[in-house]
């Protein structure tokens, strides 16, 4: 696999290596030739000076040929713009990481679609996302998107007295952009049909728009979960994401900025959380701020070291759930004696995401769900391929489902008389052990 990066600083840097572990043929572009030769004494790749958004350099390069050109400077419209000419000269696919959380709101403007990038990468909300999933509260035990956002996944548990307990899953009458992907039981989960049941103790995992799942979920889930009381330390990207996250699920988020400049930013952003002007660092702003009191606290300053001293505080304290983010692989092995619940790893959540994207095949992207049992991918439609000879309701799939089709930049849940076509891109939910089963219907 050949892959050129766009930025040869500690994330260009990391992916590097995760690629060179692979096996993969590497080029590394950066400005800096400090920076390059950083990478060139640890790693057998080719560099070169340059800028990441220069056609002559991206043409030395080799991205003509590349299976993924990866845009990882510190400026989001350096990615952007250089992730665009990689796809233009011919990159299979290109990916490009953002900082500002507005280049990833289709709500305004689709910059993925304007500058035809397959995925905007944010770290930093990615890590977020991992956070939440840590906390496992009620009605949030997994939340993904796909399709540039179009397709929410999210995973709940039903209540035992629910009204859809023993009912066949198609006298539901669910909305037509959702779809029940997966009924987890007894701690094993199988792509359902549509006379399926749903018994107690199941978790069902269901796709569609997120405005039309928070409608549907009240079927599954017809109690009102409990609040839960938590504190973000730290108001950084992550902090941000995380609280824009648990905003809306029954959560009453305190966010802790030492920085009164942040703390004007984030309460001009964030409508439902309450910002503030604290330092997590110290004990005594950490008992004002009743943390003892609270059922979860996250920390996720920008230092290690501060998010370690802030958990162990906020145990100490009487917090019941305690999450960090720690950034160094080294810390790993003192996190649980030191007595944090869940410690997320961005470096880690990068690798993920880079390995779910080092597929030769139709896979633009994969992603697990339902730990593990499951798997979500994001695959491109070829010429010739077994799941564009008929409509779906002939096509014999099993072991997946197909949740969503992205036509003319339109995504839509298909019914059974649609018939895929090559150029489209699909969402599509198959249990991991058939995974190998699964994927000739797509070559």
């Amino acid at each position: 696999m050949n892959v050129v990066i766009l930025g040869g600083g500690t994330v260009g840097a990391s992916i590097a290596q995760l690629l060179c572990d692979r096996d993969a043929n590497v080029c590394v572009i950066d400005a800096e030739p400090a920076a390059l030769r950083m990478v060139e004494e640890s790693l057998d790749v080719q560099t070169i000076l340059g800028s990441a958004c220069d056609a002559i350099k991206l043409f030395q390069a080799g991205v003509q040929s590349a299976d993924l050109c990866l845009a990882v400077t510190s400026n989001d419209e350096l990615n952007l713009v250089g992730a665009s000419i990689a796809k233009a000269m011919g990159a299979r696919r290109t990916v490009a990481r953002i900082f500002n959380p507005a280049f990833n709101d289709h709500s305004t403007f689709d910059y993925q679609a304007h500058f035809r990038i397959d995925r905007l990468l944010s770290l930093e909300y990615l890590a977020a996302l991992e956070l939440a999933k840590g906390i496992r509260m009620p009605g949030l035990h997994a939340v993904e998107n796909f399709a540039r956002g179009a397709v929410t996944v999210q995973e709940l548990a039903v209540d035992a007295d629910s009204r859809v307990i023993d009912k066949p899953l198609h006298e539901l009458s669910l909305p037509k952009g959702v779809r029940i992907g997966l009924i987890t039981r007894n701690g094993s989960g199988t792509i359902p049909t549509g006379d399926a049941r749903i018994q107690k103790g199941d978790r069902v995992t269901l796709l569609g728009a997120a405005g039309e799942l928070e409608n549907v979920k009240r079927i599954f889930e017809h109690k009102i979960p409990p609040e839960l009381n938590v504190i973000i330390a730290g108001g950084g990207e992550i902090g941000f994401h995380l609280a824009v996250i648990l905003q809306p699920r029954r959560c009453n988020v305190v966010l802790m900025e030492a920085d009164a400049d942040r703390c004007q930013y984030l309460a001009g952003r964030l409508d439902k959380t309450t910002i503030l002007h604290a330092d997590a660092t110290r004990r005594s702003e950490m008992e004002e701020a009743r943390v003892g009191n609270v059922d979860v606290f996250v920390a996720c300053t920008g230092r290690d070291e501060d998010n370690i001293i802030c958990g162990v505080e906020a145990k100490e304290l009487g917090s019941k759930l305690i999450l960090s983010i720690v950034r160094r692989p080294d810390y790993a092995n003192v996190l649980e004696k030191l007595g944090i619940d869940v410690a997320v790893s961005p470096r880690e959540v990068m690798s993920r995401q880079i390995n779910g994207m080092l597929e030769a095949g139709p896979i633009i992207d994969r992603s697990r769900i339902a730990d593990g049992d499951a798997e979500v991918w994001e695959v491109e439609i070829r010429e010739g391929a077994k799941i564009t000879q008929a409509p779906l309701r002939d096509i014999k799939l099993k072991h997946a489902l197909i949740a969503s089709v992205e036509r003319d930049e339109f995504v839509r849940v298909p019914g059974a008389d649609d018939q895929l076509r090559a150029g489209e891109s699909a969402v599509v939910v198959v249990q991991t052990a058939n995974a190998a089963d699964v994927l000739p219907m797509f070559e």
